[in-house]
């Protein structure tokens, strides 16, 4: 088979690494292959919440062999995300740097809505349609999800720090099951989601789904135990507490259906269950087939085609903070312009990078001025901390990073940017913008007919060509065009301004 017909998605989850490749075949992905490996970086975590060397060393170690398994693939092929654990870990620029290079594909730490809005996205593909209102709830290993959506849209989407993982390490430290431990952990659970409650109400859906990790090995075990399978109850889970306590520890646990790499953090995710179960008054919950996985996988697909929810993401993140429409749509299009002549090239259907390298520019020139609604003065630092600090579904917390960055360097001075200058693409988007942001100064479209621009990037070099009868039709831009060579002296790139 082809690789070019096929798609692949990694999930670095706090408990598991797992790796799904499918191929789309009448509008449903097809499963062509799956791994999961039990990393547990969840436990990795010290009390500084940097991962241990161990931990790090298993991470890489499975995602080498992952990586031998999707080489051939093409960027356009392959998302690999990283969940709770990584959203954590203070040291994650340590391994994700190595792991990227392992791997041989990015990897991307998704925040917990993202998460949310994915693990929708991957239940809802794999359920038959229907009108139903779906409450959708995955306990990971250190994060817990929950979703309230209808069809393949997902309306309400929230992430707790409550998971199997983290919980079993807390209340379950050496092991064993014991009433009052499973009574503080149900507790600790339920003050983690309390406010769940009010916002995932039973008036607000009619069936209730349980994706993956502790969903999945509850259902497991109580099917090999005679329970409807697929089904998960009060009665059920009762019954799974009280053969877990009969245990006292899980060494000591001998239920059909458990796999060895569940036993150590059954009981924290069971206490989760529990307190979910009894928060959400949840009487009968369905294990999905869906998953973090699939929902990647599909996102995977949508953000090569015309649906990008991302621009959709961006434009009404633009309408709420009342930018100026018409002048994004002008810095855009002259910014376009400039980075076509800046690398040499327009995007081509054949080159996906190049695609996605104009697509950034463009929603970065689309909220650069989103920080005049809290101030004029110095709007840009105020762009580049909304940006930083909202959730915006679709994309990781790197994409909304990269493009606080631009928005922030898009005026200004560039020595706060040093590190993001050694990225030779961002340094093309950022000259791009910084250049269509002075051409568009009078909010008017610009003449470009008298620049020309060459760029040179193993010397870090661009020229700038100006014609003389332009410079006189547009004095103004020509004196803001020699003036931005200044902001670029201090940097290792440098813009020289010719008169020709």
């Amino acid at each position: 088979m082809q690789t070019r017909s096929l798609y692949a998605a990694i999930d670095l989850g706090s408990n598991s690494f797992r790796l799904e490749i499918g191929q789309m075949d009448s509008g449903q992905m097809r499963r062509v292959e799956y791994i999961k490996e039990t990393v547990r970086q969840g436990n990795g975590l010290d009390a500084d919440r940097n991962l241990t060397q161990e931990a790090m060393e298993r991470g890489w170690d499975c995602l080498a062999r992952f990586g031998e398994r999707i080489a051939g693939f093409k960027p356009s092929q392959v998302r690999a995300v990283a969940t709770q654990t990584l959203r954590e870990a203070r040291n994650r620029d340590v391994f994700l740097g190595k792991a990227k290079q392992i791997l041989g594909f990015p990897i991307e730490v998704i925040a917990g809505r993202e998460e949310a809005r994915l693990i929708y996205s991957g239940v809802s593909h794999l359920l038959p349609q229907s009108n139903e209102r779906r409450l959708v709830v995955d306990i990971g290993g250190r994060s817990t999800e929950i979703i309230l959506g209808q069809h393949e849209t997902a309306q309400v989407m929230e992430s707790y720090r409550v998971g199997s993982v983290g919980w079993s390490m807390k209340y379950f430290p050496d092991g064993q099951w014991t009433a009052p431990a499973f009574k503080a952990a149900e507790i600790a659970a339920k003050a983690v989601l309390d406010e769940a409650s009010s916002l995932f109400s039973p008036d607000q859906w009619q069936r209730c789904y349980g994706s993956s990790g502790t969903v999945g090995a509850v259902a497991d075990v109580l099917n090999a135990a005679g329970w409807p399978e697929g089904c998960i109850t009060r009665e059920s889970l009762a019954w799974l507490k009280e053969r877990l306590l009969k245990a006292q520890k899980f060494d000591n646990l001998r239920l059909e259906g458990i796999k060895e790499d569940r036993r150590p953090v059954i009981g924290g995710g069971l206490a989760v269950l529990l307190a979910v179960f009894d928060l959400l008054q949840i009487d009968e919950m369905h294990a999905a087939q869906g998953a973090l996985r699939h929902g990647t996988l599909y996102d995977l697909i949508d953000r090569e085609g015309p649906q990008d929810m991302r621009s959709s993401m961006v434009d009404s993140l633009a309408q709420r903070f009342g930018v100026d429409k018409l002048q994004a749509d002008r810095v855009s299009q002259t910014a376009q312009s400039i980075m076509a002549s800046l690398i040499n090239s327009r995007p081509s259907e054949a080159d996906s990078e190049q695609q996605r390298l104009f697509k950034k520019l463009h929603w970065a020139c689309q909220v650069h001025e989103a920080g005049m609604r809290i101030s004029h003065s110095d709007y840009h630092k105020h762009g580049a901390y909304i940006l930083d600090n909202t959730d915006l579904p679709g994309f990781t917390l790197d994409e909304l990073h990269r493009l606080s960055q631009l928005v922030l360097g898009h005026r200004g001075k560039l020595r706060k940017l040093e590190t993001q200058l050694e990225d030779i693409s961002f340094v093309q988007q950022l000259m791009a913008l910084r250049l269509a942001v002075i051409l568009c100064h009078a909010r008017r479209d610009p003449d470009l007919s008298g620049l020309r621009l060459e760029c040179d990037t193993e010397r870090r070099t661009t020229q700038l060509h100006m014609a003389s009868a332009w410079a006189e039709l547009w004095p103004q831009s020509a004196h803001l065009l020699r003036e931005e060579k200044n902001a670029w002296q201090k940097t290792d790139w440098s813009l020289t301004v010719h008169m020709d």
